[in-house]
């Protein structure tokens, strides 16, 4: 039975131990000078700001959604908020993707307007309702009802015009609905359609 007093490693196993002791450290330091690069960057990054109208209730909202390299608590309530469906009343959080992708479009197209919003979010109870009432432009399982899809226009600007837009950002779907006068925007699957 060996005892811990005659074990003695080898050269190579002390070699290996402080090579891997080297190498861990060097890793960690790395990591530290990295990452100040990383939240400088975020932090010098400008927030990121949506101007919206919710054309049911006549609500508008500004508001700065992410700033300093996260999203700001605050300004997403309150787009949550106007986002929420006009039916029901029924507040639900908007994927902050989605959110991004309506701030890419709106400095696409230069918007200086609030976005008018036909309609964000959707409840289950909602979206059977619209459904009833024409079933050809409402999905069973919309987007709208995870908070990842909304409807909207640009006061000013041609709807082909948003709608080239919004493909051009490759951002998820898009739906083009000139009989209704707005643009369908999500964060699903790529793929795009005109009714």
């Amino acid at each position: 039975m060996m005892t811990e007093a005659k074990f003695q490693p080898t050269p190579a196993a002390k070699l290996g131990r402080r090579e891997l002791l080297r190498i861990g450290l060097a890793t960690a330091a790395a990591g530290m000078v990295m990452a100040p690069e990383v939240s400088e960057a975020a932090l010098r990054a400008p927030p990121r700001q949506l101007v919206l109208l919710n054309l049911h209730t006549g609500e508008r909202v500004r508001a700065e959604y992410w700033s300093k390299g996260r999203y700001q608590r605050d300004g997403l309530r309150e787009i949550n908020h106007l986002l929420r469906d006009h039916r029901t009343g029924a507040v639900h959080p908007i994927d902050p993707k989605l959110l991004d992708l309506l701030h890419a479009l709106t400095r696409k197209v230069g918007s200086k307007t609030p976005v008018h919003i036909i309609s964000g979010y959707r409840s289950p109870e909602s979206n059977a309702w619209l459904r009833e009432q024409d079933g050809s432009g409402v999905a069973q399982n919309s987007f709208h009802m995870q908070g990842k899809a909304i409807d909207l226009r640009v006061p000013g600007l041609p709807l082909r015009t948003l709608q080239r837009a919004a493909l051009s950002l490759r951002g998820g779907g898009v739906g083009y609905y000139p009989d209704s006068n707005f643009v369908h925007v999500d964060v699903g699957p790529k793929r795009h359609w005109a009714s």
